[in-house]
């Protein structure tokens, strides 16, 4: 089965692209669903905390 470079290049470059957006459609629909927003919240406010600093 003989299958020209070019055929190759072009499949690679187009199922690339789906699974690329996918992909980012994906990570995005995960990072703004709701029932998500209160952990998030609290993992930017977790460097805040007083209680994670070094102990002096």
């Amino acid at each position: 089965m003989d299958i020209p470079h070019e055929t190759l290049v072009w499949a690679a470059k187009t199922f690339g692209l789906i699974y690329l957006v996918i992909l980012s459609v994906v990570v995005v629909a995960y990072a703004f669903w709701p029932s998500r927003q209160k952990e998030f919240r609290d993992a930017s406010a977790a460097i805040l905390n007083r209680e994670d600093r070094p102990w002096r």
